[in-house]
């Protein structure tokens, strides 16, 4: 499988809410990387994606997907109720990748963190969230769940 499909197969998998095909995609010691979870390594970036897709509403759209025998790169929308504040969020993402044995063994994801903490979390994200205490709250929070969830 080349490794446009490999991303092909992760994102149809994601829209799917199929986390045990997302993380088939990736290598055993993937590193991932975005705004809010930060650098995860491993099993706790594979528990972030099952984490993640326990909410039942997400919906997740994917285009301008590219790769080559290296690197990769795509632009994903997921739209979702954020569980905390009950808001809507759509969050618009750019990924980059690297490859290696056929599986993902980079994904960074980027997107602002400051429109997202103002549809998460109303006036408050929209007045702070580009304050670094503010997406240093939101990165704690993040971690804080996924490390519950891996217990």
């Amino acid at each position: 499988m080349d490794n446009k499909q490999l991303l092909i197969n992760f994102y149809a998998a994601f829209a799917a809410g199929d986390a045990e095909g997302m993380v088939a995609c990736y290598s055993d010691d993937i590193e991932f990387t975005d705004p809010a979870f930060g650098l995860q390594i491993g099993e706790n970036a594979k528990n972030m994606w099952r984490m993640l897709l326990k909410n039942p509403d997400i919906k997740v759209t994917v285009s301008n997907i590219e790769a080559n025998e290296k690197t990769g790169s795509a632009n994903w929308v997921a739209v979702y109720t954020f569980s905390r504040t009950g808001r809507k969020v759509t969050n618009r993402v750019s990924a980059k990748f690297e490859f290696g044995g056929g599986k993902i063994t980079k994904h960074t994801d980027y997107f602002n963190i400051w429109k997202w903490a103002g549809q998460a979390m109303g006036i408050k994200g929209y007045l702070l969230g580009w304050t670094p205490l503010m997406q240093n709250g939101i990165h704690k929070q993040a971690v804080m769940m996924l490390t519950r969830f891996n217990i």
